[in-house]
């Protein structure tokens, strides 16, 4: 993970759309909100008690059958796909979509009337910086059984090749690629999506094209057209005649493009990977890509970004001016050698702290904790962890010397490596919730030798002392 040098994004407006959801045939409105930072993608079901929240998470993937459809706590969200493509397309980070249905509107099967409604809200840059994940190896996905492949390579800038090949006579093998995610608009968002006659009359057959009348999806024709079909699709599209084409789609639309079908393969493809919930930088190549390997790909990939933001090493310079050094440190905390545990003060702001320690030979506790073996006790790293929140703490009143910085409780402590003479320790703690009445709520990570070494959630209070009243 790495936090580019670009800011996170936001929409500027409120925005809705209202269309026909693909399987449900009913009208359904999607509206598009601003959101704040870190915030994600998320869909809320307005319809529902309660509002309920769907993350768009890949975890939450319970089926891929026509559609990549997500469900939490019994509340399910279908073709989810489009939208989201649309709005990691135009590079939004952030960004909550209000259904009042289970389903996005399929307008015409692409990405572009949502695509539209973004540039009409505008897009906001917020304060924020977006992270990626930096692909540094080659990750696969193979699904066995169809024979799709995905996998993801090093590449300075986010990129998507897919191929596809049905093996049939009127779509055989298709290529697409995006070079850079802004050629989305222009190259990638009217694709739409397609299916074959056999699977139409299928779905026909099992009720359940509700929404779909021919102009939101392409039909390859694959098989010869009784009029028997003929006639159940006149039914069903509401069309006097239908026909084949010379290129083998039905007589419907035109084609935006001639390999449309690997577009929108592609199109999917980034709408799926939207679930990892982090921006990639890297070039995906995608063989014969589908939903459900599109959505296997995606949980593996937010698996090892979840673990790489859990051991990702904040890179300090400790080498620069520290905000402030030892003496600056005593004039503010109570505590003195051998019981000062924090050398200086790398970063400070009103949300967050880093502080820096070294630790030597000299210290007296290595006299009595294992002399053979000196380990660094894990209760003077969580104090020392605490003596840097103080400072956090004290830096909001105007006279830090007159107060005192107590523990109320300390919570999800895990030693995860031990710390020994030589090791520089360096302390980042982040408020929790904002600071009030003194109390202080903060995340603290200890790194050392670019590792995790200690994390716990701290809560003090600070407290004037009696003599200075």
């Amino acid at each position: 993970m790495t936090n580019g040098m670009s800011k996170q994004r936001t929409i500027g407006k409120e925005i809705s759309l209202t269309g026909v959801g693909l399987h449900t045939g009913k009208d359904v409105t999607l509206t598009f909100k601003p959101a704040p930072e870190n915030y994600g993608y998320a869909f809320i079901r307005v319809d529902l008690e309660g509002h309920p929240v769907i993350e768009a998470d890949a975890n939450y993937v319970v089926n891929t059958q026509r559609g990549t459809n997500l469900e939490k706590r019994g509340v399910k969200i279908q073709t989810s796909e489009h939208v989201l493509a649309a709005l990691v397309g135009m590079e939004v980070d952030n960004c909550i979509l209000e259904l009042n249905a289970s389903e996005p509107p399929i307008m015409d099967g692409s990405s572009k009337f949502f695509v539209e409604a973004i540039e009409r809200a505008g897009i906001v840059e917020q304060e924020a910086v977006r992270e990626e994940f930096v692909v540094e190896e080659v990750i696969s996905f193979v699904d066995e059984e169809s024979g799709s492949e995905i996998t993801v390579i090093p590449s300075d800038t986010y990129q998507v090749t897919t191929m596809v090949d049905f093996g049939t006579k009127v779509l055989g093998t298709q290529n697409a690629s995006l070079k850079q995610i802004s050629e989305f608009k222009t190259e990638i968002a009217d694709s739409r999506t397609f299916s074959f006659l056999h699977e139409i009359e299928m779905l026909l057959e099992h009720g359940l094209i509700k929404g779909g009348d021919l102009n939101n999806a392409i039909v390859y024709v694959d098989k010869e057209l009784s009029e028997k079909t003929m006639e159940k699709l006149r039914h069903a599209f509401k069309k006097d005649k239908i026909s084949v084409k010379p290129n083998g789609i039905l007589d419907n639309l035109t084609l935006h493009h001639p390999n449309e079908a690997a577009r929108h393969k592609l199109l999917d493809v980034i709408g799926d990977l939207a679930l990892i919930g982090t921006r990639i930088r890297g070039k995906v190549i995608a063989n014969k890509p589908g939903h459900y390997v599109n959505t296997q790909f995606a949980k593996k990939l937010s698996k090892i970004v979840k673990i790489e933001k859990r051991n990702k090493i904040p890179k300090f310079d400790i080498t620069k001016t520290p905000v402030k050094d030892v003496n600056q440190i005593m004039a503010m905390l109570p505590h003195r050698p051998p019981f000062l545990l924090v050398d200086k003060i790398l970063e400070l702001s009103d949300t967050h702290v880093i502080g820096l320690k070294n630790v030597t030979m000299n210290e007296p506790y290595f006299v009595g904790h294992f002399p053979g073996a000196p380990v660094m006790p894990g209760v003077l790293i969580v104090e020392a962890m605490a003596q840097t929140g103080g400072i956090l703490a004290l830096s909001t009143v105007p006279d830090p010397e007159n107060y005192l910085t107590f523990f109320m409780k300390i919570n999800n402590v895990k030693f995860k490596q031990q710390v020994n003479p030589g090791d520089t320790l360096v302390f980042k703690l982040e408020l929790i919730t904002p600071i009030r009445r003194g109390i202080v709520h903060m995340q603290g990570n200890a790194y050392a030798n670019d590792k995790l070494v200690t994390e716990a959630e701290l809560m003090a209070q600070i407290v004037k002392t009696k003599n200075n009243e």
